[in-house]
Order: C-alpha cells, then sequence, then structure tokens
C-alpha cells in the first residue's frame, strides 16, 4: 500500500526508490568491496586504538570520532543501496526515508567539523609546540565532540523535519538511490522555497566555514614551515599534516563536484550527481583509516599488535 486517505485527500506512507536501472549489477561489484574495505579499515582502526594504549591520546580520539561517523554513514547509505541492487528491496516507509534524510544530513557536517577541529590539532602541534600538551587535552577532545555534535544537530535538524511536513499527495517514486532532500521534496504538492533554502544555506554556512578555518590554519603552518631553517623539521611537518591534508581535499573536492554537477541540471546526466552522492558516502571513508595508518607508526604497530595470537 503506497497511499493512504485522510480528511485532507491521499497521502503518501512510503516511497519507492528508483537508481540505476540496468546498472546495478555492475555498481554493486564497485561498491561492495569498497564497503566491506570502509568497514573493514575502519572497526580495524578503532579496536587498534581501544586496546593500544599508547594511542590514548587527544590525537588518536579524533581519529576515532571520524571512524565512528564514518561506520554510521556507511551502514545507513551504502547498505540500503546495496539492499535495493541485490534484493530489490526499493521501497522505504516514510518515517524511514525521513530518518535516513536525518542521519546523511548531520553526519556528513560532522564529519566536516571532525576535519576543522583534526586541523586545529596540528595548528597547535605545529606552531605551538610547547604548549600542545596543555591545550590539546582530553577535555578539549571531549568539548570538541559536544561541539561537533550540537552545532551540526541544530543546523541540519530543520533540513529532514521542514521536509517531513510537506504534502507528498501524488507520485511517491524517488529517482534516487538514497532519500536525498532535493530528490524527495521534488514530489510534494506544496511549495519547497524555503527547503531549498535552507539546505543552501545550511550546507554553506557549516561545510563552508569549515572549509574557511581548515585552509586558514594551513596557512599559518605553511608561515611557520616556511620559517623552519632546518630540512629535517620540515620533512617532519609535511609527514604530520600530509596525511590530514590528502583527505580534506579529497572529500571537499569530490562534495564540490557533486554540488556543481547537481546545480547543472540538465547539462549533466541525472546519474551522474546521484553516483557522485552515494561514492561521497563510501570512498572517504575507505581512504581515512588507510591514509591515516599506513604512514603514522604507532598505528602500524598497533595493528600487527592486534593481529598476533
Amino acid at each position: 500500500m503506497v497511499l493512504s486517505s485522510n480528511n485532507t485527500g491521499t497521502q503518501v506512507i512510503e516511497f519507492l526508490m528508483i537508481c540505476f536501472p540496468g546498472m546495478q549489477h555492475w555498481l554493486s561489484i564497485i561498491l561492495a568491496p569498497l564497503l566491506v574495505l570502509a568497514l573493514g579499515a575502519n572497526f580495524v582502526l578503532l579496536m587498534t586504538i581501544w586496546q593500544e594504549a599508547s594511542l590514548h591520546e587527544p590525537m588518536y580520539y579524533l581519529l576515532a570520532i571520524l571512524s565512528v561517523l564514518d561506520v554510521i554513514l556507511c551502514l545507513t547509505v551504502i547498505s540500503n543501496v546495496l539492499l535495493i541492487f541485490w534484493f530489490n528491496m526499493k521501497t522505504v516507509s516514510f518515517s524511514g526515508c525521513f530518518l535516513q534524510m536525518f542521519i546523511m544530513n548531520t553526519f556528513l557536517p560532522m564529519e566536516s567539523s571532525t576535519f576543522l577541529v583534526m586541523a586545529y590539532d596540528r595548528y597547535v602541534a605545529i606552531c605551538h609546540p610547547l604548549r600542545y600538551s596543555s591545550i590539546i587535552t582530553e577535555q578539549f577532545v571531549i568539548n570538541a565532540a559536544i561541539f561537533i555534535v550540537f552545532r551540526n544537530l541544530l543546523g541540519t535538524l530543520p533540513t529532514p523535519v521542514l521536509a517531513a511536513k510537506l504534502n507528498y499527495c501524488a507520485s511517491n517514486v524517488v529517482e534516487n538511490c538514497i532519500c536525498a532532500n532535493i530528490s524527495v521534496i521534488k514530489l510534494s504538492c506544496g511549495d519547497i522555497h524555503l527547503n531549498k533554502l535552507y539546505q543552501f544555506v545550511s550546507v554553506w554556512c557549516l561545510l563552508g566555514s569549515d572549509l574557511v578555518l581548515i585552509l586558514l590554519s594551513y596557512c599559518f603552518i605553511l608561515r611557520a614551515l616556511i620559517s623552519l631553517q632546518s630540512g629535517g623539521a620540515t620533512t617532519k611537518t609535511l609527514s604530520t599534516c600530509g596525511s590530514h591534508l590528502i583527505l580534506i581535499l579529497f572529500f571537499y573536492t569530490l562534495l564540490l563536484v557533486f554540488i556543481f554537477t547537481n546545480k547543472a541540471g540538465k547539462k549533466i546526466p541525472s546519474e551522474v550527481p546521484i553516483l557522485l552522492n552515494v561514492l561521497h558516502h563510501l570512498i572517504p571513508p575507505a581512504l581515512n583509516p588507510i591514509v591515516y595508518g599506513v604512514p603514522t607508526q604507532e598505528i602500524k604497530q598497533g595493528i600487527i599488535k592486534l593481529f598476533k595470537f
């Protein structure tokens, strides 16, 4: 049953997800291994940080927060996409769709804010090394986690709430693999200008401000790097920040490409922004623990200990 009748007419009670017809088999061959890699790598990293006492430091706690966010996003988005591909589970309940929308709209900015806090951690470590241990403490991580949760929760919660309050009285077919805000509200019979405006403002205020502050922190780091006279110190600084900067550039580049292709409208096939949106919830989670773990000696040693029997 897709529609129900009430005093105001016919109301949608579930949505039907339609995406990539004829391509689902090939895409699942790509997405499934990446999902296994993302979940496996993040769980290994979390277990390593939990069990290895030498990793019980603020820097690694921040990395653990990033891994938790990655796991939640993968389980929420990619697992549902694969259920559609493999078992043709295309229907999603009305409340289930907006719950998925809430998680996507909230946890992605949380990941961006985590990158911001990690950039501040690197700024303090390089520009104020003597004060690092007094500034970046366990209490700092707790305060940062509270900031990440409440700042993005308050900023993004209106998006699914506004979408859920719309009147869906006609088609229930969502041309997407996931309950993305724009794809869903297009099915509404009401005015959606406020929904579009709020999403635009919230995305650019949250993610945009994070990106500006991250770039600003790296400008200060670069200035400190130029002032260093020691080649060894320069190399150490580059290795300290390199992994973080690579992940940030990849995260925001893929996000910006998705935004601009989505805004291009009919000039670009509709499947392109949908695929980019799916990949943005999968590729960064798969890369984050690898890019951080491989060059970090402490993490590599912890992983070796974890797998020793």
